[in-house]
């Protein structure tokens, strides 16, 4: 029993030595996780707002140019449409560069024709220096596509 008195008054006059040191250590251990985590999600958030901007550009670009007057005033209507599908997301894009229209038949805009859209456009992953440009691929390709009909009462050009 005298022992035991002896050795608690010695722990409480000297401490353990550890006072405070989980709090560091959950700290140090709490960062090492966290900032990757905080990284990928803002990164898959990127990519994942890329990829709906560039769904819905595609969608959109076929219904405009199929109900246009002529097949460049569409095209010309549809590059517009992929930028705005672009800037809603907080992207800036060209439309015309990132849009690319194939025609099935000749003149595109012919009753029942099909016309396959495709909108593609590099990604940049967020807070990458321009340096690893070089070296590391730093942008995710992102790309849709569509597929839509002329409809079969249309005038013919």
């Amino acid at each position: 029993m005298r022992i035991a008195c002896w050795l608690r008054r010695r722990l409480v006059q000297h401490g353990s030595g550890e006072s405070g040191s989980a709090v560091v250590e959950f700290l140090g251990v709490a960062l090492v996780l966290l900032v990757p985590i905080v990284y990928l999600i803002i990164t898959l958030g990127r990519v994942e707002a890329a990829t709906f901007a560039a769904d819905g550009a595609a969608r959109d670009a076929g219904r405009l140019i199929a109900q246009a007057d002529t097949f460049e005033d569409g095209v010309a209507q549809a590059a517009v449409a992929v930028e705005l599908a672009f800037a809603d997301q907080g992207m800036d894009v060209d439309g015309a560069s990132a849009l690319q229209v194939t025609c099935e038949e000749d003149p595109c805009l012919s009753p029942g024709a099909y016309l396959h859209l495709q909108v593609a456009t590099e990604v940049p992953l967020p807070l990458t220096p321009a340096f690893l440009d070089e070296t590391l691929g730093t942008t995710v390709r992102v790309e849709a596509q569509a597929m839509t009909a002329v409809d079969d009462f249309r005038e013919a050009p």
